[in-house]
């Protein structure tokens, strides 16, 4: 699988490639070759990021080392 993870500032996580997405039971998620995860915690399409963290206030910015 190949897989490329991108975290945007004060964003979600997109994931893009050949992946499957499981829960804490081993269930899969229905997804295609291109997600974003949410990462505040208040998108109502939880897994999936539904833009809430433009007006719930989300902040969190890091670059990588």
């Amino acid at each position: 699988m190949s897989v490329k993870v991108t975290k945007y500032d004060e964003g979600p996580y997109v994931i893009q490639g050949d992946f499957i997405l499981v829960d804490g039971k081993g269930n899969a998620f229905q997804t295609g070759d291109s997600i974003a995860v949410c990462r505040c915690g208040q998108s109502k399409t939880q897994p999936f990021c539904d833009s809430t963290h433009k007006s719930c206030g989300f902040r969190e910015a890091s670059e990588a080392r």
